[in-house]
């Protein structure tokens, strides 16, 4: 294997790692900013100038706070939680295409660390496998709420699974095939042949499924029942500290952006903008490739900015309604999509 290629790899993946961390860091400070503007508040502002320094304290004081295993716990299982839900929240980053090929130094260098041609089931792998770590936490910890709480996040990330996957089969219908690269690609630019090319106007019902179930899978709020506070104490976390809870809070902020990167790029185009040909032709390969990274990244922050406003917006639904959406109205819908989908492909597009 040519040591280059290994060179460009660890660098690609340093870059969207630290990327990755700065933004799941810095939304922690844009959430808290939220919910001082929804509840007429100031927010934090003490930690550097407007307060931008927060994320930092609150880093430094979590990983320096004393680390507490409570006397009947599972230790391995205990640590190997919070441990498996960064794992997973970061190396879901690695199909995701972050921007047009990049030209330098007399090389092709692809920004996405792998191509593989079945990129949405690594995806719905990893996703899985972070529900592990939850689980695991909750059960080591030897606490009745936080074993209620990584119950509840099972049983809501196994429900929503299926409607959120069962949307995707009508999405892979239309584009057929799994590789993200390839979906991107099937989205370029914005509008040809008198129609969008970006998936949302083909499949907006899948989108609507899919984004729902995005909100169930991260346990975000209206769907923030394994961590009720007013229920279960904190959650699946009750009995962390230190750097372990700090995982398990990063690893929320991680995934939302994972999330986020993925819902724009299976719906909203990835790095695909308006008028992206004309621009390709005005200015250099290199500045090209960096105007997508950026065009992906706004998306990808925006969509954010929606997940928050939500959170301050909609109360949270008990857990009998929680699974009543799940099971009797998405699954449905999300079948009936794939059916209407077959059938224009099918009868129409044919």
């Amino acid at each position: 294997m040519d040591i280059a290629f290994i060179i460009e790899k660890l660098i690609l993946i340093s870059a969207i790692l630290g990327i990755s961390l700065v933004i799941a860091m810095y939304t922690t400070l844009a959430e808290r900013k939220f919910a001082g503007f929804f509840q007429d508040r100031v927010g934090p502002n003490r930690a550097g100038p407007w307060g931008l320094l927060q994320p930092l304290a609150d880093g430094v004081k979590l990983f320096t706070k004393e680390e507490i295993i409570p006397t009947h716990a599972s230790t391995f299982l205990f640590v190997l939680g919070p441990s498996l839900s960064m794992f997973t929240a970061c190396i879901t980053t690695a199909v995701i295409p972050w921007g047009q090929d990049l030209f330098l130094f007399g090389r092709q260098i692809s920004l996405q660390v792998a191509d593989i041609n079945i990129g949405i089931l690594y995806v719905f792998g990893v996703v899985s496998v972070g529900v592990y770590g939850i689980m695991l936490g909750g059960w080591a910890s030897n606490n009745k709420y936080s074993l209620m709480g990584s119950v509840r996040a099972a049983s809501q990330a196994i429900s929503y699974e299926l409607a959120m996957g069962i949307s995707l089969i009508a999405l892979l219908m239309m584009t057929g095939t799994l590789s993200l690269a390839e979906i991107v690609n099937q989205q370029h630019g914005f509008w040809e042949n008198g129609w969008f090319t970006w998936n949302v106007a083909k499949q907006p019902l899948g989108f609507i499924i899919f984004l729902v179930c995005a909100f169930a899978e991260l346990n975000r709020a209206p769907f923030d029942l394994p961590e009720a506070e007013s229920e279960l104490v904190a959650g699946y976390h009750t009995e962390y500290s230190s750097m372990k809870l700090g995982f398990y809070l990063f690893a929320e902020y991680v995934n939302l952006f994972i999330s986020s990167a993925i819902l724009i790029t299976l719906f909203f185009g990835g790095y695909n903008f308006p008028f992206m040909d004309q621009v390709a032709g005005n200015v250099s390969p290199v500045v090209f490739s960096i105007i997508c990274v950026l065009v992906l990244l706004t998306k990808t922050i925006m969509m954010i900015l929606f997940f928050m406003f939500i959170r301050w917006t909609i109360p949270r639904f008990r857990y009998d309604q929680l699974m009543n959406l799940g099971w009797k109205s998405l699954i449905p819908l999300a079948l009936v999509n794939m059916l209407i989908t077959g059938a224009i492909i099918i009868w129409v597009l044919n």
